[in-house]
């Protein structure tokens, strides 16, 4: 059972919920009819190509006359419902393996008029731009998108029912441009293989284009909505005729192969493992095969991800995992299938969406890199787990079920160990490991309706017992999520809730009872039970279980917009085998009210503001956040742009800071954040965005940055991003000291510090593009950061804010070489204790180098140099010039790598 008081919150979150949906099914009921704003909807008829088409750009071949043009389009910026001031024609053909797009974009300065750029793939930045946007399925749901420049670089897109587009789907298909004395064409040949459609032989597709006019800074549509109505395909006009008789190539395959050079710095000349020289290779393949004309199978086989741009340095002084995003091109693509939960506001802050997907968790450092370090002298650890096999089944049943279904399965991973005796042996790192993750989602109403459930698994073969105290034996998750529009996509209700088990030995369970994301163990938790749902701190354990969820109420459309929703996790929830979850044990609730001004006047072109705010409990009814926030943004006539945000923070108990000890109490502070950016058309473009905050105990926290992007000709571009940071803290966490003396605080003492933190760091991209299949990209970022701890101190009391300072309040403390001695009560019985030196210096420099050629439409060829550098010592000020050189002077690793992949379709 829980206790009263997480009954009181959990009901207040919850309680209001069947009301809610009692409206939505009524409306479900009563108001079936999808209706839709009095815009006209457009239609245009493709026709059927009975004549050879050369792909040129010329648009001179007289079957395109036959074809009924898309024209008559309407701006939505500058000048909104206005008729577009340049003139588009787009017209459509089709056959049995292909459509067809030609596209005249007429300009009254002619060639000059036209303004482009050479980018990657999806790079579009100020340039000229045309977009085609289907939706084959006709369901007003899915977006499946096609671009161009005038340079001839593509763009592609693709989502999944009311998915949002996914620009990392990288289909093959062809198109051809050309500028002339009227504007520019563009050409477009895309097989009827990379598009997913139903069985139907006579088809009728929805249909958006949008043109991009740079110099004017013109958007317009050839389906138009207002900017403050919701869109999307439910507005999309329509394209008809499209006669489909035979089935698309239903397989691609895509085998690889790779060799590496890497070249270590810094090594042991005593550690036999440490080889400075390494060279391997490997292969493997990708294969896709369409299993309907709608559901698409893909799989790998020792896959190989050489070429994803490195992860930047960070320094975590907190108890919570550090974020980074997935580069993968397996696990990026497609993953608007594996969709869930998700977090929707119009202005929040320090606080997370419901996830149960985190696809990083798949070939993640092995997790018992520890066991073997500890197991002899020297390790030879592998860097990731090998994911043996992976596969994918995306897309739509002809019912309009949406299906997203992978199974991944990491290999037993093992590390050479030398004993301190000298003896060799292997010591397994990583069991192996069985990952899965399936959605299943339903669109109902013309997409005004979407369901969607989601359900993962983990499975491990912990046949060594070394694992069992240390990682779950299996680990399931099962969500459901249901978002509703109605009144013309006014309003909006979204919902999802999910639970979850863990199960495994004792020793496994207690690990994840006493992580950071919950702290079972904290001495003054009120606990609950352990009866369906765990909620109370046990050590026999061997399952735990947790629930989760989240609801917003909006208004989405017109001029004033406003949102109420909460967010709560169980303290039993818990879903990091597959997830990211850095936080359990919180009810949460937001509210605000949104204007927006959408008609351009002589002052502002767009502008509007936020106000509102939010609290947070956790399930003893602890008040753990609350704060009241106010949000501006005005886009001037010159298309700068102006934001600004000031937050205020109240104080509130915390029941983190000490890290499984009390709760204290956090005391309050200001923020307040500005950014300002100049027109993104321009060759120089300049962005900086500095912040100014402070504590009620005067911890002051302040950073500034400029980010300059310079593009000194149409085909590179570079980027510099130098940013500056300083932080203060009045209580960072140092350790915990067992003392039986300390007996407000149960037995411990908690010891903090003040803490001011420096750091500078400097992003650095260089993209070269010398066609639109031949680039270069270059990121660097050197990075500092130093740490100064000083004040050592203690809470007078739990749950108060105060403190008390060693040597100035209570006790004293002592200088013993690098390390201070703390006698916490000076004449009193407490014990001594030790400190070590916490000050630190860190110094880094990453970086890599990604030439891509695409010599044939789908098979690539890469050349990779990566980088990596680093040096950290016990220094706690931050000098530029001595640590920039202590920086480059690091030993560095240098990986060159040369992969080669080629596309075969049938």
């Amino acid at each position: 059972m829980l206790k009263h008081t997480s009954r009181r919150l959990l009901g207040l979150v919850l309680g209001s919920l069947p009301a809610v949906w009692l409206a939505t099914t009524a409306y479900a009921q009563n108001g079936s009819e999808n209706h839709r704003p009095a815009h006209p909807e457009r239609t245009v008829r493709a026709a059927l190509r009975v004549s050879p088409i050369q792909l040129d750009g010329r648009l001179d071949e007289r079957i395109w006359l036959t074809a009924q043009p898309a024209t008559d389009f309407i701006q939505t910026q500058p000048d909104e419902g206005e008729s577009a001031t340049q003139r588009t024609e787009v017209r459509f053909l089709f056959d049995d393996g292909a459509i067809y797009i030609g596209a005249r974009m007429y300009d009254e300065l002619g060639a000059e008029g036209v303004q482009s750029r050479l980018v990657r793939r999806d790079g579009f930045a100020n340039s000229d731009e045309l977009s085609i946007t289907f939706d084959t399925f006709h369901d007003h749901l899915g977006r499946t998108s096609f671009s161009i420049n005038p340079s001839g670089v593509k763009g592609d897109a693709f989502g999944p029912g009311s998915a949002f587009p996914d620009d990392s789907w990288d289909p093959v298909w062809e198109v051809e441009t050309r500028v002339d004395s009227l504007g520019w064409t563009a050409e477009f040949r895309i097989p009827l293989s990379q598009l997913r459609f139903p069985k139907d032989s006579l088809q009728t597709w929805g249909l958006q284009v949008t043109r991009i006019v740079n110099r004017l800074n013109e958007r317009s549509h050839w389906s138009f909505w207002r900017l403050n109505e919701s869109g999307g395909p439910s507005r999309y006009g329509h394209l008809e005729g499209l006669v489909i008789t035979a089935s698309p190539g239903r397989a691609e395959i895509l085998p690889y192969v790779v060799g590496r050079s890497a070249n270590f710095g810094g090594t042991d000349d005593n550690n036999p493992f440490d080889n400075p020289h390494e060279l391997d290779y490997r292969f493997g393949v990708d294969l896709k095969y369409l299993l309907t004309s709608n559901l698409t199978l893909t799989a790998t086989m020792n896959p190989d991800f050489g070429q994803v741009e490195v992860d930047p340095a960070v320094v975590n002084l907190s108890d919570f995992e550090t974020y980074f995003p997935e580069r993968r091109p397996f696990f990026v693509e497609g993953r608007g299938f594996l969709r869930y939960g998700g977090l929707w506001c119009y202005f929040c802050s320090n606080t997370s969406g419901l996830s149960l997907f985190y696809s990083r968790r798949i070939g993640r450092t092995p997790q018992g890199s520890g066991n073997a370090y500890d197991a002899g002298e020297y390790a030879d650890v592998p860097e990731n787990t090998t994911i043996l096999g992976a596969a994918k089944i995306t897309g739509r049943t002809a019912g309009g079920w949406t299906i997203g279904l992978l199974d991944a399965v990491t290999g037993r991973e093992h590390a050479r160990v030398i004993g301190t005796d000298g003896s060799r042996f292997n010591t397994e790192v990583e069991p192996l490991t069985n990952y899965f993750a399936g959605t299943l989602g339903k669109d109902l109403r013309g997409g005004d309706l979407v369901v969607r459930a989601m359900a993962t698994s983990v499975v491990r073969d912990l046949r060594n017992p070394a694992f069992r105290a240390q990682l779950n034996r299996h680990a399931e998750a099962a969500g459901l999520e249901v978002v509703s529009w109605w009144k013309d996509r006014t309003y909006r209700l979204a919902a999802n809730f999910a639970a979850s088990q863990i199960a495994g030995d004792a020793g496994a369970i207690l690990q994840a009872q006493r992580s950071s994301a919950r702290y079972f163990q904290r001495p003054d938790r009120e606990h609950g039970g352990n009866g369906l749902f765990t909620d109370a701190y046990d050590s026999t354990l061997t399952s735990m279980r947790g629930f989760a969820g989240y609801a917003r109420f909006s208004k989405e459309g017109g001029d004033w917009l406003w949102e109420v929703s909460t967010n709560f996790r169980s303290p039993g929830f818990e879903v990091n085998d597959l997830a990211f979850l850095t936080r359990a044990d919180f009810v949460w609730m937001n509210a605000n009210i949104f204007r927006q001004f959408t008609k351009p006047t002589k002052v502002f072109r767009r502008m509007s503001f936020i106000v509102g705010g939010q609290q947070q409990y956790n399930f003893d009814g602890d008040l753990t956040d609350r704060q009241a926030h106010a949000f501006f943004s005005i886009q001037l006539p010159n298309y700068w742009r102006f934001n600004t945000f000031f937050i205020r923070r109240f104080s509130v108990l915390d029941d983190r800071l000490t890290r499984g000890g009390p709760v204290v109490r956090r005391p309050s502070s200001n923020y307040w954040w500005v950014s300002l950016s100049t027109d993104s058309r321009k060759n120089l473009v300049l962005q900086t965005s500095p912040s100014y905050g402070c504590n009620s105990e005067g911890a002051c926290d302040y950073s500034a940055g400029l980010n300059i992007t310079f593009r000194p000709i149409p085909s590179i571009s570079i980027s510099l991003g130098p940013r500056f940071s300083h932080s203060e803290s009045s209580a960072q966490f140092v350790k915990s000291v067992e003392d039986p003396t300390a007996t407000a605080f149960f037995g411990q003492r908690y010891v903090l510090a003040d803490l001011e933190q420096k750091s500078v760091s400097m992003n650095t991209r260089i993209n070269v593009t010398f066609t639109p299949t031949l680039t270069l990209e270059v990121f660097a970022q050197p990075f500092i950061s130093s740490g100064h701890y000083t004040s050592f101190k203690e809470f007078s009391a739990p749950r108060e804010v105060t403190k008390n300072v060693y040597g100035q309040d209570v006790g004293t403390i002592t200088a013993d070489g690098s390390s201070s001695i703390v006698d916490p009560d000076g004449d009193g019985p407490a014990e001594t204790f030790t400190i070590d030196d916490p000050n630190f210096n860190f110094r880094s420099l990453r970086g890599n180098a990604v030439l891509r050629w695409e010599f044939l439409p789908g098979s690539t060829l890469f050349l990779v140099w990566t980088q990596s550098r680093s040096i950290s010592e016990p220094v706690a000020d931050l000098n530029f010039g001595r640590d920039v050189s202590a920086m480059f002077n690091a030993p560095a690793d240098n990986i060159f790598l040369v992969k080669v992949n080629y596309f075969l379709g049938f």
